[in-house]
């Protein structure tokens, strides 16, 4: 399983460990991954996704995941999501 967050699309990141003589190490920073459920207003059902805190976040400063979805091009979303966008969209402008 990819550790990747679903949304933001936030993955590892490498750099080093520096000991106090200077020597350097390579090492791995992973994302804060989390399984989240996720509250559509406008749809009235949940949405599971695994996601990284910090994305988390947004998702609340933007007002809920339809918010989040709304504010986001489809061109960063993976296939599932962009469905998920429509279905929010079409209920929200019927």
């Amino acid at each position: 399983m990819a550790r990747r967050c679903v949304l933001s699309g936030k993955g590892p990141m490498t750099g080093n460990n520096v000991s106090h003589a200077n020597n350097r190490t390579k090492r791995r920073f992973l994302p804060n991954l989390q399984y989240r459920r996720l509250y559509s207003e406008v749809l009235g059902e949940t949405v599971a996704l695994r996601i990284a805190t910090s994305t988390l976040r947004t998702i609340e400063k933007r007002g809920g995941i339809d918010g989040y979805l709304r504010s986001v091009s489809e061109a960063d979303l993976p296939s599932e999501l962009v469905r998920l966008k429509r279905r929010i969209e079409a209920r929200a402008n019927a």
